[in-house]
């Protein structure tokens, strides 16, 4: 059975724990996401998190339903860092691709919580807020409702599913991930034309990419399919056509 949280107004901690900090809910999820930074999922326990606030584990109860409940809030918390470092223009195409580049980077900024949290659906404020501020560019922009969803659907998946596949690069020992990036080099750019022409041709281009994130391309190549069914849409509605 869940834990009952205690209501806001009664669950102040009094006194300051041994670290000399008064307990909030900020606090709390700012030292989650330091503690999956240094240690992993693995690492965030109830009991782990408690000593690092310098208070006992249950203290966390008083805040969360639960660790996945602190997961959900982590989730929501990455997302308010991406409204916080983004501004809109008013130009539909660049405010999307601003926010979508935004999302990622808040995501890499904390891979090892990137990796737990970019498949959850919170329903919490900040998620509800890049909702809202998607769907508001799109139907502005002139976008009928059925396609300003679809439009939103593959945004936001795409941008959560770069996120979680750059960060979990990112999460890897770095040794590793730097093996991971020579292989490109070592292997890649030694085939032979004989047997892999095609590889072989482009060799030079491979090595310079494929280390980086795809996703500003991916993202380019999506919001230009959307901008040119809005030119299609304006067309149409120029002629008389049904706007589809």
């Amino acid at each position: 059975m869940a834990k009952r949280v205690v209501p806001d107004a009664a669950r102040r901690r009094r006194r300051p724990t041994r670290q000399g900090q008064v307990l909030t809910h900020e606090l709390i999820v700012e030292t989650a996401l330091r503690m999956l930074r240094e240690h992993g999922a693995a690492g965030l326990t109830a009991r782990r998190l408690g000593l690092a606030l310098g208070a006992d584990a249950s203290a966390i109860y008083r805040y969360f339903r639960g660790m996945d409940d602190l997961t959900l809030a982590i989730a929501d918390e990455l997302l308010a860092h991406a409204l916080a470092d983004w501004r809109p223009t008013g130009h539909w195409r660049t405010d999307l691709r601003a926010l979508g580049l935004s999302v990622h980077a808040a995501y890499l900024a904390h891979p090892q919580a990137a990796v737990l949290t970019a498949s959850r659906v919170t329903g919490r404020p900040h998620e509800v807020a890049v909702d809202e501020t998607i769907l508001a560019i799109l139907r502005t922009a002139g976008f009928p409702d059925h396609d300003a969803v679809r439009i939103y659907h593959a945004f936001i998946d795409q941008s959560l599913a770069f996120a979680v596949l750059d960060a979990a690069s990112l999460a890897l020992p770095a040794a590793t991930r730097q093996a991971d990036e020579q292989v490109w080099q070592a292997t890649y750019a030694r085939l032979p034309a004989s047997s892999h022409p095609h590889i072989a041709a482009t060799a030079g281009h491979l090595v310079g990419r494929m280390n980086d994130s795809a996703y500003p391309t991916a993202l380019d190549m999506l919001l230009d399919s959307a901008r040119a069914q809005l030119a299609d849409l304006r067309v149409r509605d120029g002629s008389g056509s049904p706007r589809g």
